[in-house]
């Protein structure tokens, strides 16, 4: 089936040798929304960075496929291109660049070609208009300065301007205050159709109160060890992650 973002037996190590992906595997369809949850030091932040393409990891074994296409080969701007986002546990700060240049130059790099002004404003608009924030944001530096609430709210920005083909999101909870977090579940629930599939990585059910999963990974050392409906996240939030341990353990 080539409309999914798909990772085969994924295996992944830091610089210093620790295995920390030991074969992941993990399927998701255009048009299905899935979280990977699991306690601290499980490898999903790892798993995040490793699709988007960071260079920092070696992977030993596996594969990651965007609608068929192996991206193992493409450095992040190239998978980028080819449809994959990611929003960052913590976003980085660029002072001197406007969000409405970066957002414009983000858009066209993408696209391959150049995006008229009106057609840009256009999706501007009706994002910002969705995430409840004032137009004055496009004129300040890029995350510089920011609150952490107003980081992942730029981020959500990004992915609803950008509209990739499947986004990864890094604990986008992190850090946000309810109001904040309904905000941003508004953006991410607005992208939500039939031509877009998305990862939330989280560790808490409250995310997941206003985004409703199709399906619930949980992961833990290196390995999605089971897979539900959103059941599962409330089940965890009631027993904590030790029983999975145990499957983790049973899994070898």
């Amino acid at each position: 089936m080539a409309n999914q973002l798909e990772i085969r037996n994924l295996h992944a190590r830091i610089e210093s040798g620790e295995e920390i992906l030991k074969g992941v595997n993990l399927v998701v369809p255009k048009g299905e929304i899935h979280a990977v949850m699991g306690p601290n030091g499980s490898g999903k932040s790892t798993l995040a960075k490793i699709v988007a393409g960071d260079p920092s990891y070696e992977v030993t074994a596996g594969e990651i496929l965007v609608d068929g296409q192996s991206v193992m080969e493409m450095e992040a701007d190239e998978r980028a291109r080819h449809g994959l986002f990611l929003a960052f546990q913590y976003p980085v700060e660029v002072p001197g660049v406007t969000n409405a240049n970066f957002l414009r130059l983000a858009l066209q790099a993408k696209l391959g070609q150049d995006v008229s002004v009106m057609e840009f404003y256009g999706k501007l608009q009706k994002a910002l208009q969705i995430l409840e924030w004032d137009e004055s944001i496009l004129t300040r530096y890029l995350n510089d300065g920011f609150s952490g609430g107003e980081k992942k709210r730029n981020e959500i920005l990004q992915l609803m301007v950008l509209e990739p083909t499947y986004a990864i999101l890094d604990e986008t909870d992190s850090g946000l205050d309810i109001d904040a977090l309904k905000v941003v579940s508004k953006g991410v629930n607005a992208m939500r159709g039939p031509g877009f599939g998305a990862v939330l990585i989280t560790h808490y059910q409250r995310l997941l109160n206003y985004i409703t999963p199709d399906v619930v990974h949980v992961m833990v050392e290196g390995k999605i060890v089971t897979s539900g409906g959103p059941e599962l996240a409330l089940k965890l939030e009631e027993q904590g992650y030790e029983w999975v341990k145990g499957l983790a353990v049973a899994a070898g």
